[in-house]
C-alpha cells in the first residue's frame, strides 16, 4: 500500500469511497484470493495508481471479508471495478480488462494534463513565483489546444512581467466569445502599459529611425531603450537588422546587447530560442 492505494474495510469504507471520491475519482477493485483474473488485473490497476500518482485513489475491497460492502455496492462477479465521483458510481466493469480500455475510462474522469499544469501555474502566481509560473503556464497553453481561460491566465503574468508585445499576441488569438470582463480587464492592463512605454526619447528615436531606416545608430539606440521598457522581440529584431547590416556594429556591443537580451529570457523561454535560432543562421 501507498498514498495512492489503499485497503478498504468496514472502518474506513465511509472515509474512502464517499469522503474521498468528493476530492478525486475513487476507482474500486473488488476482489478475492481464489478469484485468478482478479490476479491478473489487479496489477495493471496498481500500475495505473502509481502512473497517475494520485490524480485517482485505488481502493482495493476484498469481497470475501466484506461481503457487506460488495452487495452495498451491487457486486455480483470478479473481479469488479467501479469509478467513483462525489460518493456515487459513475463507471466500471466487470471481468479482467486490458489496460488500454481501462485508460480509455479513466481519461473520461480524471483532469487532463493542461489542467494540472495551470493548477501548477496559479499555485505559482498566488505565491508570487512569476518567473517560474510563466513556463508552466506557456506549456499548458499549447498543450490545450491555446484554450481560451489559460490564455487569459498567461497573458495576466505576462503584463505583470512587462512582457507585454508578447501578452498582446496571445489576448489577440482570444475568440469574441471568449472576450469576458476579465478578457476587457487584461486589454486595459496592455494599453496602459503601451501608453507607458511610448517615452520621449523612445518616440524621438522612432521617428529618426522612419526617417532612415537604415540609420544603424539609431537602430540600436532604440533597441536598447526597447529592452530597458522589457519591449523584448522588438528589440532583438532591432538588432538583427544592426547585425545583418554590421556584424560588428560599435565595436561588438550590439552583438552583446542581443546576447544579453536573449540571456535575460531565461533557458527554455520560447522568444529566446527563437532569436537564438535567427542569430545562429546569420553567424552561419
Amino acid at each position: 500500500m501507498n498514498e495512492f492505494i489503499v485497503e478498504v474495510t468496514a472502518q474506513n469504507a465511509q472515509q474512502v469511497l464517499i469522503e474521498e471520491s468528493m476530492k478525486r475519482p475513487v476507482v474500486v477493485d473488488f476482489w478475492a484470493d481464489w478469484c485468478e483474473p482478479c490476479k491478473q488485473l489487479m496489477p495493471v490497476l496498481e500500475k495505473l495508481a502509481n502512473e497517475y500518482a494520485g490524480q485517482f485513489l485505488l481502493a482495493k475491497v476484498n469481497a470475501d471479508s466484506e461481503q457487506m460492502l460488495a452487495a452495498q455496492l451491487g457486486v455480483r462477479s470478479l473481479p469488479t471495478v467501479l469509478v467513483l465521483k462525489e460518493g456515487q458510481p459513475v463507471d466500471g466493469f466487470a471481468g479482467a480488462q486490458p489496460e488500454k480500455q481501462i485508460r480509455e475510462m479513466l481519461d473520461k474522469y480524471l483532469p487532463k494534463p493542461w489542467d494540472l499544469k495551470l493548477a501548477q501555474g496559479q499555485q505559482l502566481v498566488a505565491e508570487g513565483k512569476l518567473t517560474e509560473a510563466l513556463p508552466v503556464l506557456r506549456q499548458a497553453y499549447t498543450e490545450s489546444s491555446e484554450r481560451a481561460d489559460i490564455a487569459k491566465q498567461l497573458a495576466a503574468v505576462l503584463l505583470e512581467l512587462n512582457r507585454v508585445q508578447e501578452a498582446e499576441t496571445v489576448l489577440g488569438k482570444i475568440l469574441l466569445a471568449d472576450q469576458d470582463s476579465d478578457y476587457q480587464q487584461l486589454m486595459s492592463q496592455l494599453e496602459l502599459k503601451q501608453k507607458a512605454a511610448e517615452s520621449p526619447e523612445i518616440k524621438a528615436l522612432q521617428e529618426a529611425l522612419a526617417q532612415n531606416p537604415q540609420d544603424s545608430e539609431a537602430a540600436y539606440k532604440l533597441a536598447i531603450q526597447y529592452s530597458q521598457t522589457h519591449r523584448h522581440q522588438e528589440a532583438l529584431d532591432l538588432l538583427l537588422d544592426v547585425l545583418r547590416r554590421d556584424m560588428n556594429f560599435a565595436d561588438g556591443a550590439a552583438k552583446q546587447a542581443y546576447l544579453d537580451i536573449v540571456k535575460s529570457l531565461g533557458a527554455g523561454d520560447p522568444l529566446a530560442s527563437q532569436y537564438q535560432r535567427k542569430l545562429m543562421t546569420l553567424l552561419y
